[in-house]
Order: structure tokens, then sequence, then C-alpha cells
């Protein structure tokens, strides 16, 4: 114990020298971070490279521990062999940050770079393994990979609020420590003291007000140690519960990444995109300052790390209720977010419309194959008709290639209801008309539109030259109140 908190006592003390020293020597360089008045809400530029003093407070604690005669320093000889194979991979996630933070990446490069480390950390010995054991089967490399990167990016996200993405790595370092205490797993204890001091110093210059950032380099960093601390915790347990624990402990950053994929998948927007949809953006939507948000979810992070600790030591006779109680709070918490993506998915499949919507697509889709095989006017006809008729409208009229169809010589637009005019050619038109008392879904009727016009218009000149046919012919129907829908 004497050794650990040494070794926690010498990060914290080079985190808090060094991260002023980097931050002025950026300062000087001008390599800051501009505000934006958008995402980036700080009044002035700051630097936002905390992953350097990180880092070098990391690695230096370990350097002095092996030199000062520290029982500890044993230990740390014992786990060289493999921390010599895990640090490229370290120092690769830390590269890969820094230089987004210089000199900007693209998503694909950041993301190739941190598979590229998490490969390296699974031939390092991190993987995913349930029982204890390390032997697996096929999907060990695929799951330890994606839950590497996850983690490193859940981190990188979360990172849009002073002290958050440092305090929560702190909440969840301290957890790990404590679980690896339990364990008697004294090599995670001894990886995971200097986390807490450098995160615990770096936090004197990164809480609200901050005058330093984490940056990419200091949060993939904090993202992807964690991520392998939580693989090493999991390889002690006895059980299939063995991730959940972990999981639980890093909660509100794998959190945020997974509404964010799906909020972002639900609006159709680009999943690597930046919003100001994330769960400290709520809250501060909500009225909460900065510092506020920050130790709100400091809170919450501590209420997972409960639950992580409990998992551990009462995993025989509870797991399953803490498990279901944990994802009981989560959901109750994430409700009280607000979000309406949600809310409306979640509505529109206990309503029922999803499925109605389903439906209709699929009945828009055979109506093209339908009416993309039709090979004379008349049965282009027959298609229009029976597919309008199935979507609620009560008068549909086709002028095509010479030839007018209608229902009847004497059927008119609804006298009390909106006709839709779709023009195909500068002689060729579809007319579909519905009442007020008729429920036409609103969204199927510019995708019906576009799909008779899309698909009409380039068979034109086949269809004029098909052999004519016996046709109700009537005249042009005069149109009161119509509604332009055409397609591009």
């Amino acid at each position: 114990m004497y050794s650990l908190l040494v070794l926690g006592f010498i990060s914290f003390a080079f985190a808090l020298v060094l991260t002023p020293i980097c931050r002025n020597v950026f300062l000087r360089l001008g390599i800051v971070d501009h505000p934006d008045a958008h995402r980036k809400l700080h009044t002035h530029p700051i630097p936002r490279i905390g992953g350097i003093p990180i880092i070098l407070s990391y690695l230096a604690a370990f350097g002095i521990a092996l030199l000062l005669p520290l029982k500890g320093g044993s230990i740390i000889r014992q786990g060289l062999p493999f921390a010599s194979k895990l640090l490229p991979a370290v120092i690769l996630v830390f590269a890969i940050g820094l230089l987004d933070d210089l000199l900007g990446l693209k998503p694909w490069q950041k993301f190739a770079g941190q598979f590229a480390a998490a490969g390296l950390s699974y031939w390092a010995g991190v993987h995913i393994s349930f029982f204890g054991s390390r032997a697996a089967g096929w999907w060990c490399l695929p799951l330890t990979l994606v839950w590497l990167v996850g983690c490193a990016n859940a981190f990188n996200l979360i990172d849009g609020v002073d002290g958050l993405a440092a305090g929560v790595g702190l909440f969840a370092t301290a957890t790990t420590l404590v679980a690896a205490l339990a364990q008697n797993n004294a090599a995670l204890a001894f990886a995971t003291v200097p986390l807490v001091g450098c995160l615990f110093g770096f936090l004197r210059y990164n809480f609200n007000p901050a005058t330093i950032f984490l940056g990419d380099s200091g949060s993939l960093l904090i993202g992807f140690l964690l991520g392998c601390y939580g693989v090493l915790w999991s390889q002690k347990s006895a059980t299939l519960l063995g991730m959940t624990a972990p999981l639980m402990a890093l909660a509100i950053p794998l959190l945020d990444t997974a509404l964010a994929i799906a909020r972002r998948f639900l609006r159709r927007q680009p999943i690597f995109q930046g919003d100001r949809g994330h769960i400290h953006h709520r809250l501060l939507e909500r009225g909460l300052t900065p510092r506020r948000v920050a130790l709100l979810l400091y809170g919450v992070c501590g209420i997972g790390a409960a639950f992580s600790l409990l998992l551990e030591v009462a995993h025989a006779q509870l797991g399953g209720l803490i498990v279901i109680v944990f994802c009981a709070v989560a959901w109750i918490g994430i409700q009280h977010l607000g979000y309406l993506e949600f809310g409306t998915a979640g509505r529109m499949l206990m309503e029922g419309a999803f499925r109605r919507l389903l439906d209709s697509q699929l009945t828009l889709a055979s109506f093209q194959e339908t009416l993309a095989a039709a090979a004379t006017p008349r049965k282009c006809w027959e298609a229009i008709d029976r597919a309008a008729r199935e979507y609620g409208f009560v008068y549909v009229f086709l002028r095509l290639a010479g030839q007018d169809f209608t229902e009847g010589a004497d059927a008119r637009p609804p006298e009390d209801g909106w006709t839709m005019r779709i023009p195909i050619s500068d002689s060729d038109v579809v007319i579909l008309g519905f009442d007020f008392q008729t429920k036409v879904q609103p969204t199927i009727v510019a995708p019906f539109a576009a799909a008779i016009r899309n698909t009409l218009a380039p068979k034109l000149e086949a269809l004029r030259n098909s052999s004519p046919i016996s046709v109700f012919e009537v005249d042009k129907p005069e149109v009161s109140r119509s509604a332009e829908a055409g397609a591009n």
C-alpha cells in the first residue's frame, strides 16, 4: 500500500508541475483552441494539449518508482515485459490525438490509427474473455478492438465541458483501482494508481474555468487506457458478467456515445458530425452552469462506480438484479434528458405508426416495380389506379401517350378536398384527388408522386409506340384547387 501511495503522489506532483509549463509553452507558440460561439463556448484561446503532461507524468512516475527502494518496484519490474508490449499502442493513440490537435486529421485516419493501436494491445495480451481464461473464440479479436476504440472515442466525445472528461476518467480509474485491490490484483493496481494521480493534478487546471484542455491527445489516451484496464479487470472474473462491471464504471461516456450514434442515425445525419445533443449539452440547455454540469455528472459517475463495485462483490448472488436496477436507473435518466428522437421513435413503435410507414414504403417499392414493367399505357393506368386507391386517393386521372384514363366518363375531382397534379411531360399528366374525410398518409404523397414521374418519364417514347387500345376518353377535368407536385 505504501508503494501505491508513493507512486500516486509522484504522478500527482509531476502533473501539478508539468501542466502549467506545457500550457504556457503552447500559449507562447500560439497553438491554442479558439472559441467559435457554437460548440466551443470558452471566451479566449486555450491550449488543448493536456495529453502531453498526463503521459509524461504517468511514465515519469513509473521511472522513479523503479529507481526507489520500494516493494512495489519489484512488481513493476515483473510487469515490464507486458508493459513494454503495451507501450507502443499507448504511444500510438497519444500520437494520433496529438496530430489531430495540432494538424487536424480526417475521421478515417484517426480510426485507422486507433484500430492499429487496439491491434497492438491485443497482441500484448489485452483480450476480452470470460471465465478467467485468455483462450477465446474468433469473436475475441473484433470485440476487443471495438471495445478499445469505443472507449477511446467515448471520452473524446464527452470532452465538451471544463473538467468533465478528466473528472469522469478520474472516477472510472479510481473505481478500477478499488476493484483491483479487492481482487488482490497488484499489477492492475500499480497500472491505475499513477493515472489517478495524473488526472487529479491535471484537474487543478482543467476544472471550470479551465486554463488548459485535454484535447484529443488527452481524451483518447485516457479512454484507451481505461479500456485496457477494463479488460484486465474482467480477466479476473469468473462469470459472464465480467465486462459488465467495467462497463458500469464507464457508463457516462459510453452511454453518451451510444445516444449520439442513435440520434444521428434516426435523424439521418453523419455519424461523425459534431452536434449539440450530447448529455452535457442537454444539461446546459436546461440552465445549468458548466461547473454544475460537471459536478452533476461526477455524481452520476459515483453512482455507476457504486453499482460496478457492488456487482464485483455480490455478482454470484445478486448479479442479475444489480444489472436490471442499473439499466432501469439509466433509462429513467435518459427519459429526463428529453431527447425528441427517442420519444418520437418510441411513440411510432407503440402506436403502430412505424409499421404503417413500413407497409407504405413496401407498397411503394412494389408499385415502382410494377409500373416499370408496364409495357402499355393501360398497364400503367392499372398500376397507378390500384396504388392510388390503396393510399386513400378518391380520384385518379391519367393522360399518357395521347390517351386519357379515369374511373369513368363522369368521374370528377372531389368537391371538398384537394387535387395534386403530377406533370410527366408537356402533354402527359397524372392528377390525383383526395377529400378531407379520407385519411391519406402525408409522408407517402411526395414519394408516390416522385415514383410516378421518375418511372414514367424515361419510358414515354416506348409507350407512344405501343399499340392503341380502347379506353375511356374524357375531357381534361377542371381543377379548382390544385397543388403542383413535381419530382426531379
